[in-house]
């Protein structure tokens, strides 16, 4: 819908351009009121609406070219000339002093450049609540972490684990290990139900997978020469009845080390059963062997304070 100019004075379109006649439009028609226009053309029209749009240059008045309203006139006309060109300049001189940009202009204020994913963001670590308790939330449990250890920030496959800060060169294929590894995960691989049955069937994978060949494939010792058991036995474990199967291990390379199994079932969820690998090294520079020990007694259940509690409590291990 077009909006109609308002009534007043506007150029005859049905005048010949010579004659310079103005019409009168009363809002929503031309009438037959017609006269000689008194001053000069101006633009009044809307583009696009009612009546045609006024010439827009300049007229002198019939009869008046050489008079004082003819000079006033062509000075006025001179003068918006001048104006005019004076603007231009200033807009071009302007254009000229701004610099140029090659390539496509953004059309935004401003462009944030979006985080690298390659680019690791700063964080800052609260400081660990208890170094000397590793808690397996999982499998319902908290494994102490003996003087000399640490708790794994991270391991390959996820298991919860403690170690022995030092690593050293191995005397076999691949680069570095260290001294000894405590894990804990949840028995999955079998439907057995006995910790007994559990922890003899686990301790020649715990031994393969500490001294015989690593993860990638490596086998960082030469490969296992020989094992003997040393202990086994029922073992109170986080106020329940568990197993435990530990070996002597001798490598082809190195001294060798002790491994063992513990399977015990967990005091949450389903019970299901809980295995908690060790390898501790036989070297000079390898923590003591009761290590084993002082870990096995101080496994407890999550929230279970200072005493295992439960049954199994005066469960022993045999020789």
């Amino acid at each position: 819908m077009s909006m109609s100019p308002p009534p007043g004075w506007y150029t005859d379109p049905s005048a010949p351009p010579a004659q310079h006649v103005e019409r009168w439009w009363d809002g929503s028609a031309w009438t037959e009121h017609r006269r000689a226009p008194e001053a000069p053309q101006a633009a009044q029209a809307q583009p696009g609406f009612g009546p045609p749009q006024p010439q827009t240059q300049v007229q002198p008045l019939p009869g008046a070219s050489g008079g004082g309203r003819g000079k006033a006139v062509a000075l006025a006309t001179a003068g918006v000339v001048l104006v005019a060109s004076i603007v231009t300049g200033v807009v071009l001189l302007k254009k000229d002093e701004e610099p140029q940009v090659e390539g496509p202009v953004s059309t935004t204020s401003k462009e944030v450049d979006p985080p690298s994913p390659t680019s690791p963001t700063p964080t800052t670590s609260a400081p660990d609540p208890d170094p000397s308790t590793l808690v397996d939330q999982l499998n319902g449990i908290t494994i102490p972490v003996p003087d000399g250890w640490e708790k794994a920030d991270s391991t390959v496959g996820g298991d919860p684990t403690v170690r022995t800060p030092d690593v050293y060169d191995r005397p076999g294929e691949g680069s570095l290990c260290r001294h000894g590894t405590v894990y804990s995960r949840t028995s999955t691989a079998t439907d057995e139900r006995s910790p007994k049955k559990l922890a003899q069937r686990d301790i020649k994978d715990a031994a393969d997978s500490a001294y015989e060949e690593d993860k990638v494939g490596m086998r960082p010792f030469g490969g296992i020469a020989s094992h003997e058991k040393v202990k086994e036995g029922s073992v109170a474990v986080a106020g329940r009845s568990g197993y435990l199967v530990r070996w002597r291990v001798r490598t082809e390379k190195g001294p060798g080390g002790y491994v063992q199994s513990l399977a015990f079932p967990s005091s949450h969820g389903s019970e299901a059963l809980v295995i908690v690998r060790f390898a501790i090294d036989a070297g000079d520079a390898a923590p003591p062997l009761s290590d084993m020990e002082t870990i096995t007694k101080g496994i407890r259940p999550v929230g279970g304070g200072e005493t295992s509690g439960g049954v199994g409590n005066s469960v022993g291990a045999t020789p």
